[in-house]
């Protein structure tokens, strides 16, 4: 007797990062069980999804989020930040909210607690290392966070960890096998820098890459390595922008550090100039460094090669009021990207500057390794069945009013694209379809990290 199983997804062309093949797919229990040739027989399903002349995409593994949720609802909150993600074929996220930080096992437990039905995809969960909690990162670890966000300057209300507290959490980080994601700027080299450019009474968009310099960034990114090479701490450097920082990375890794990069699209797309006429729109940090077609290139070319270990968002919402109603100084950082970071990068591989396999390694599979998320990141029998199936005849323009998250605008607007998120598969189960959410309610579960396996979902 035929098994009937949940769910399958027929006639596509499915796509790892290793290639590509004209393969069905069949899930059961939220698994992939099995891969077979269209036309196979003795496969049946109690829902079947036709790929014909589509692409099917393992789900986006977005590992470097902030939903503000607790915290400042109106900006961004998990139920709508997460639905922005399925919509978009992102199906796991790593979410740390800076203005609401777990620095102990005691707020992990708050905020998960909090999180119970929020979220329509799986998510993991990043502690904030504040040099008071020092002596929480072994706990939190074996509590289930995935990392721990360190910064190397004081920005978004976090303190900065100075070269002995690195040190020290490195060495730590090493003896427990945790893993850790940096940003990377010079502390005593911006706070010189803000304090010279409020003297001079400037408030012109040109502030943000003079204050958060390539050369702080590139000092930081240098001594962090370093770092990482002596301890052999598994480091991952947050939002790299440049060539030369990727450069720098690339020489200690050779040399035996632990140590990887990551990039988001602004800093492969958007450019440095852009701050000059839209001032608060394109503040964050660090700011885009785009200064000529060569440098694009250049970036792309480190995308390709591996120099660029994985990709994410750094989904950092704000509205435009929330922008446009304060001076440059006083804005919040950052910038929304769960709306556009899938459609640009399948944009990117259609049109020749990219590889639909180099997307998946980026945006799937390499984070997912990186990070240890068990079963995310591949389609392959045994894996989580999270698919995001793609139209690659597809044609749209990104604009404000299809931005799904809080923030209601997207910085790539305008901008025309090839291929479309057509269909979200999460655990087995068709949840997003030609833009629109089928599931009753969040069907997203919390995904302990390798310190912790037993926890309970969220």
């Amino acid at each position: 007797m035929t098994a009937v199983l949940d769910l399958a997804v027929r006639g596509g062309t499915v796509v790892t990062a290793r290639g590509r093949a004209r393969l069905d797919v069949y899930a059961a229990g939220g698994r992939v069980v099995a891969l077979r040739p269209p036309g196979a027989t003795g496969m049946e399903a109690r829902r079947v999804v036709d790929a014909s002349g589509l692409y099917v995409l393992p789900g986006m593994v977005d590992t470097h989020v902030h939903l503000m949720d607790p915290g400042d609802a109106e900006r961004e909150d998990f139920p709508t930040g997460s639905a922005a993600a399925l919509l978009q074929g992102v199906t796991t996220i790593v979410e740390h909210s800076h203005g609401w930080p777990v620095t102990t096992v005691a707020r992990l437990d708050e905020k998960l607690a909090h999180l119970r039905g929020r979220s329509h995809v799986d998510f993991g969960l990043a502690a904030h290392l504040w040099p008071e909690h020092m002596g929480e990162l072994a706990a939190l670890w074996a509590s289930g966070v995935t990392f721990f966000k360190i910064f190397t300057c004081d920005t978004h209300g976090v303190p900065a960890l100075g070269t002995d507290l690195l040190l020290e959490a490195f060495d730590e980080l090493a003896g427990i096998d945790g893993a850790c994601l940096v940003h990377c700027e010079d502390n005593a080299m911006t706070a010189a820098a803000e304090a010279r450019l409020r003297a001079a009474g400037r408030s012109d968009g040109w502030i943000v890459p003079e204050w958060r310099s390539r050369a702080a960034e590139e000092v930081a990114v240098a001594v962090v390595a370093l770092l990482a090479r002596l301890t052999g701490a598994r480091v991952t450097v947050a939002h790299a922008s440049t060539p030369d920082v990727l450069d720098e990375i690339a020489r200690h890794a050779r040399a035996g550090a632990p140590i990887a990069a990551e990039t988001c699209p602004q800093y492969l797309m958007l450019r440095e100039d852009e701050v000059a006429t839209l001032g608060t729109l394109r503040k964050f940090t660090p700011p885009a460094r785009l200064r000529s077609d060569e440098e694009e290139a250049r970036m792309w070319a480190a995308f390709n090669s591996g120099l660029v270990h994985h990709l994410s968002t750094d989904h950092a919402p704000s509205t435009r009021a929330h922008k446009a109603g304060h001076s440059i100084w006083d804005a919040h950082f950052g910038l929304p990207g769960l709306d556009t970071t899938t459609p640009l990068m399948i944009d990117a591989a259609l049109s020749g500057r990219t590889s639909l396999e180099r997307v998946v390694e980026a945006y799937a599979t390499a984070p997912a390794r990186r990070y240890r998320l068990a079963g995310k990141g591949s389609i392959a029998e045994g894996m989580a069945a999270d698919l995001a199936v793609v139209d690659p005849a597809a044609r749209w323009t990104l604009q404000d009013s299809t931005v799904h998250s809080r923030a209601g605008w997207t910085p790539f607007a305008g901008r025309d694209v090839r291929g479309r998120v057509v269909a979200t598969v999460l655990a087995g189960q068709l949840v997003a379809q030609d833009g629109r959410l089928l599931a009753e309610r969040p069907a997203g579960r919390f995904v302990s990290g390798p310190g912790a396996r037993t926890r309970g979902d969220a």
